[in-house]
């Protein structure tokens, strides 16, 4: 029993990761219906841009909490940028166009971004600092947690939280629900569509990049390669809670960290990738709407 609870606290903490960039699926195919396989990047070059304020000029040294804080903000700002460029570039032309091509389009962004992230940070495995956050923790019975896993998923519900208040209990979310709807409907409401688009892009973006920043200070080394890999991992987990609502891309993250540390803990390492994508295409031929279904008015 204990092993399987120290499991499911090390797979809360992976999941925390994979529901924030499963976050970023769903908002913008709740909009325009796009699956932008970029998210999974997004992450990487958050991850990058915090590893480069961080150890490269030396953001380390300042106070913890002022490190912290740029170690976060300024990679999502910065990757937010970079998704409002992919929209502006390779996606906005092609929204009225054929949907195979927005889809290649989407895998050819996860590329460049990956070979430029190659380009400007090397093939190298890059260490974020060790030491950041205590690696002390506390025991509750059997089980172990470490002050980083609680600050870390923490932080995690607290983002999908302030996603969730946002869509819910503002004006401009109430305008991106209404987009989820219908686009027409919504710009004879005097909504203005593109600023919505340009807004889902750069809240996904920001959550990506917070995403590969704690993935960076949890595991302390990343790599140009590592976008590819989360982003279906985070894709599943979108499609597996009801890709286009929030609520299951989190409880959809949720699960598949747990599956994957489960699979670890009694099996092996090894079988993780097998057994994530086994229930991608599971979920996909038993029920494709995902655990929680895709509620067309209440998509977003």
């Amino acid at each position: 029993m204990g092993a399987f609870l120290q499991y499911t606290v090390i797979g809360l903490t992976v999941g925390s990761f994979y529901a924030l960039v499963a976050l970023g699926y769903t908002i913008v195919y709740g909009i325009i219906r796009l699956i932008n396989f970029a998210q999974g990047d997004l992450s990487m070059v958050g991850a990058f841009i915090g590893w480069t304020l961080l150890v490269s000029l030396g953001f380390q040294h300042l106070p913890l909490w002022l490190a912290l804080i740029a170690a976060f903000v300024i990679p999502m700002i910065g990757t937010a940028l970079v998704n409002l460029g992919i929209l502006q570039f390779a996606y906005k032309p092609l929204l009225h166009k054929s949907l195979w091509a927005i889809l290649i389009t989407a895998l050819g962004m996860s590329l460049f971004l990956e070979n430029a992230a190659l380009q400007v940070w090397g093939p190298s495995i890059n260490a974020y600092p060790p030491s950041m956050l205590p690696s002390s923790g506390f025991s509750l019975g059997p089980v172990h947690v470490t002050f980083l896993q609680v600050a870390l998923f923490l932080t995690s519900l607290l983002l999908m939280a302030g996603l969730y208040a946002f869509v819910h209990g503002t004006m401009i979310g109430t305008a991106m629900r209404a987009l989820a709807v219908d686009h027409d409907a919504a710009r004879l409401m005097g909504i203005d569509v593109d600023q919505v688009i340009r807004l889902a892009f750069v809240l996904g973006a920001m959550l990506a990049a917070a995403s590969g920043v704690m993935i960076g200070i949890y595991y302390t080394q990343i790599q140009f390669t590592m976008g590819f890999l989360l982003g279906l991992r985070a894709f599943t987990a979108a499609v597996l809670g009801g890709i286009g609502n929030i609520p299951g891309a989190m409880v959809g993250g949720m699960l598949i960290g747990l599956l994957e540390s489960y699979t670890a803990g009694y099996l092996s390492g090894k079988w993780e990738t097998v057994i994530v994508f086994g229930v991608l295409i599971a979920v996909l031929v038993v029920k494709p709407t995902g655990i929680f279904g895709e509620r067309v008015a209440e998509r977003m």
